[in-house]
């Protein structure tokens, strides 16, 4: 998927595929004006098409693999 760094606000866990209802990883601004949110499968399946119709397209799929801070430490 090619990205395009914006300064859109991230995405929440409230932001929501617009196809499964799954969590949104992926901001789809359209040339045409308004957005799309896609999960990350949805993103892959349609990023053919997406890519034809969008002016910019924000990625946070790398947070699905990201450790967050602190995880593997022992808690004591």
């Amino acid at each position: 998927m090619t990205t395009v760094l914006t300064p859109a606000s991230p995405l929440t866990a409230a932001d929501r595929c617009d196809r499964c209802g799954a969590q949104a990883y992926l901001r789809v601004v359209l040339t045409s004006g308004g957005e799309l949110l896609f999960c990350a499968h949805h993103g892959r399946k349609f990023e053919p098409e997406l890519k034809k119709i969008a002016a910019e397209i924000q990625d946070e799929t790398d947070r699905l693999t990201a450790v967050p801070a602190g995880a593997g430490e022992d808690e004591r």
